[in-house]
């Protein structure tokens, strides 16, 4: 009684199945590995250290390309 056999295990797989259908089971599974993955990659990201020297460099660097760029402020209605 402790454990189920392999016929409770099917039996509850078929009512899952006309209860949601096996499109929406479908959707579940593609959305759950999409999120496993998103959580993976964001991991490997996490773990990877940052160079901010070189990204400074390269805003630098887009700064001194772009000096048809005007800089304004925006000033608040009152």
């Amino acid at each position: 009684m402790g454990s189920f056999s392999i016929w409770h295990w099917l039996i509850v797989l078929a009512i899952v199945v006309l209860v949601f259908g096996t499109k929406k089971l479908k959707n579940i599974g593609s959305d759950l590995g999409g999120a496993v993955k998103g959580f993976k990659d964001g991991i490997k990201e996490g773990g990877a250290p940052e160079n901010t020297d070189a990204a400074a460099g390269q805003v630098a660097n887009q700064a001194a390309a772009d000096k048809n760029t005007i800089d304004v402020q925006a000033k608040q209605k009152s």
